[in-house]
């Protein structure tokens, strides 16, 4: 188990120390995702602290058994949480016509529901208030609600699970991909021998010692090379 899972554990069980490592270690993480919503007439400081509560939610609710990194948990949680932060705020501004417009259109629809005995058109709409379908298309887009990141999103035996749920395992999916890709990249880099310690080092999870038996070597010596090979792969990223 990875440093990060072993203070999620932690931090579930009360440790604050650890959770405010996490918080502390994720800092980064948090200010690259608020650059995305950065020129929408909000602070960039007040959308780094409601990222944060993001975040915050994410290491309570990140369940160690999902096997899925939590950076890839973390990033819907901090980016929905800004999103409804700018929605709930009035960032996203409907017009007072437009509202008095969608109060008009719903009590039409009802009215002609009844009549018709079916839902009514846009057109249908706009012949029975005398206005043009544009703005009758504008009020029903404007009062259609919002998906949430909460909303359940299964059915079944899995309407447990969210929209946010999905989109973490889509997440996954794809950073699993890219991992991969660029773990063969940095392995064809490598040596023979730097190669052979690195796979059996983290794939085969052998001991230094084991594997300075199979190479002829004294543990030191990996260990020395471990440290050396390591260095340099994260000089290649």
């Amino acid at each position: 188990m990875d440093e990060t899972m072993k203070l999620i554990e932690m931090a579930h069980n009360g440790d604050k120390a650890a959770r405010e490592r996490l918080v502390m270690d994720n800092v980064g993480l948090v200010w690259s995702i608020v650059r995305r919503f950065t020129g929408r007439g909000c602070e960039t400081e007040d959308l780094f602290q409601i990222g944060s509560i993001g975040l915050i939610k994410a290491i309570d609710k990140f369940d160690t058994a999902y096997e899925v990194r939590f950076s890839t948990y973390a990033v819907p949680m901090i980016a929905g949480e800004i999103k409804r932060f700018l929605r709930d705020d009035g960032m996203i501004k409907v017009s007072r016509s437009i509202k008095e417009m969608g109060v008009r259109v719903a009590a039409a629809r009802e009215t002609l529901s009844g009549l018709l005995g079916r839902d009514p058109t846009v057109d249908e709409l706009a012949d029975r208030l005398g206005v043009s379908r544009e703005e009758v298309a504008a009020s029903l887009e404007a009062g259609s609600q919002v998906e949430s990141l909460y909303a359940p999103s299964g059915s079944g035996d899995d309407n447990n699970l969210t929209l946010l749920d999905r989109v973490a395992e889509e997440r996954e999916a794809h950073e699993e991909l890219l991992d991969r890709m660029v773990l063969g990249q940095l392995l064809k880099a490598l040596d023979r021998q730097q190669r052979e310690i690195i796979i059996r080092r983290y794939f085969y999870n052998q001991t230094q010692t084991q594997i300075a038996k199979l190479l002829g070597i004294s543990q030191v010596q990996v260990s020395r090379m471990e440290r050396k090979i390591l260095k340099e792969m994260r000089r290649m990223l």
